[in-house]
């Protein structure tokens, strides 16, 4: 049976990995890592490592047996591109997303150094979307290791979004999610720095996805974003291209028919 997700941009998570360790400022609050112990302490049994960097080779086909498609977040407990995770492994994971091509896969990572290292070795099916995590500007780079993978669906996910990022390099890139921070401690986002990134995915014609505002009341602050929610995907985008490409066509057929009669 599928995990299904509370994560406002996925359907359902799939972790044959847990666990992982703190790289950057957007890791500080990681809401995994509570979740983690918090299931360590019920006694789960994927969790008895804790926050530990952990393989689960018994999860690795799971998705083969869910028949319905949907959207899967890889490892949302973890991080695919951990130095802990072999490659071996990871080649596992990726044959797997291969196979199951009536699902759409979301790997996100912050590790996107090694993500370049290894997108060689991998194989990227059509169903594979590929993300990283860029929290401040510390963390653009993390875009560039991106656009040079041969990821058919490359996002960013701007993620507890902690200062401004303008004028970001969106050429090759096609989905945008921004959120704030949610839970203890959890660091304010301010209204413009989620504005200013919206306003640079719209003028780029990428579709923009606003998650949350975060905070300790996450349901009570809401993800409405100047009076409205943002809820694009690349597949709802590439579906309205088709529609307008579509009324085009219908529009070409009616002028040419109707000159035809004149």
């Amino acid at each position: 049976m599928a995990s299904k997700s509370k994560i406002e941009w996925t359907e359902s998570t799939w972790n044959p990995v847990t666990g992982c360790t703190k790289i950057s400022l957007g890791c500080r609050n990681c809401y995994a890592q509570r979740f983690a112990l918090r299931l360590k302490a019920a006694r789960s049994r994927n969790y008895a490592n804790g926050f530990r960097v952990t393989l689960h080779p018994h999860l690795i086909e799971a998705p083969l047996h869910w028949k319905r498609s949907r959207t899967i977040f890889v490892n949302s407990m973890s991080d695919l591109f951990h130095k802990d995770v072999p490659l071996e492994f990871i080649l596992k994971i990726f044959d797997v997303m291969q196979r199951a091509s009536h699902h759409r896969f979301q790997v996100l990572t912050k590790r996107s150094g090694r993500l370049l290292q290894l997108s060689t070795s991998l194989p990227w099916p059509q169903n594979v979307w590929m993300g990283v995590t860029v929290e401040n500007t510390d963390c653009t780079y993390r875009i560039d290791n991106l656009r040079q993978t041969p990821a058919a669906i490359k996002f960013i996910s701007f993620e507890p979004l902690l200062g401004p990022i303008p004028d970001i390099n969106l050429k090759g890139i096609d989905w945008g999610i921004v959120g704030g921070e949610s839970g203890p401690g959890s660091r304010i986002m301010k209204p413009e720095w989620a504005t200013g990134i919206r306003d640079q995915f719209i003028a780029a014609g990428i579709p923009f996805f606003f998650k949350q505002w975060g905070g300790t009341n996450k349901k009570k602050n809401g993800r409405s974003l100047d009076g409205r929610t943002w809820n694009q995907t690349p597949t709802q985008l590439k579906l309205e291209m088709r529609r307008q490409k579509d009324r085009a066509q219908s529009k070409q057929i009616i002028l040419r028919e109707k000159t035809a009669m004149v």
